[in-house]
């Protein structure tokens, strides 16, 4: 009974910590989900999912972008078009779920998968993430894929660089989206 407690409060205190994680500086992404109330005002208080367009909804306020703004940002933009409608709005934002910010390792590592984020990771991060490479993995032909501006960029990194302390700004650090593919 008593592992059971302890354990349900290990669970408990990781999910607020990677909720509080995400800090004041944390730009939302598509995935995200967001708690958004109006004080006083029943009828608004909603769990917002933001779209894969970067975009919410709300009523009163109607669509927004909230891809890249602060949550912060995004609750002054909220009470700032509803106090046309409400005298002295009180608007909270809270991030409810990190779902946005997510990496790909694929290959040769121990284990590969989908890894979320929420403070920056750079690629010897990942691997770490995702239990290191294998004992096939050829660690000098890694790579990063990037989409930028719709067109996909691939980055080399080699690990025994690193491992020697040279190169070390191959290093990045990885970005929403980005897949680091071990071969």
């Amino acid at each position: 009974m008593m592992k059971l407690l302890l354990l349900l409060l290990v669970g408990v205190s990781v999910c607020i910590n990677s909720v509080m994680a995400a800090g004041p500086g944390y730009t939302l992404q598509p995935g995200d989900v967001l708690s958004i109330s109006v004080w006083k005002e029943q009828d608004l208080q909603q769990l917002v999912l933001v779209r894969p367009d970067g975009g919410i909804s709300f009523p009163l306020v109607g669509d927004l972008q909230a891809q890249g703004a602060t949550v912060e940002d995004l609750r002054k933009e909220i009470a700032r078009k509803l106090a046309k409608f409400i005298p002295d709005v009180q608007v909270s934002v809270a991030l409810q779920e990190l779902n946005g910010n997510l990496i790909y390792v694929v290959g040769k590592v121990n284990r590969p998968g989908v890894y979320p984020f929420s403070k920056n990771v750079d690629v010897v991060q990942a691997l770490g993430m995702a239990g290191g490479a294998n004992a096939f993995a050829a660690l000098n032909e890694i790579k990063v894929l990037r989409r930028e501006n719709g067109r996909l960029r691939s980055i080399t990194f080699r690990y025994s660089d690193i491992e020697k302390g040279k190169n070390l700004e191959q290093a990045i650090v990885l970005q929403s989206g980005d897949t680091v593919v071990v071969p």
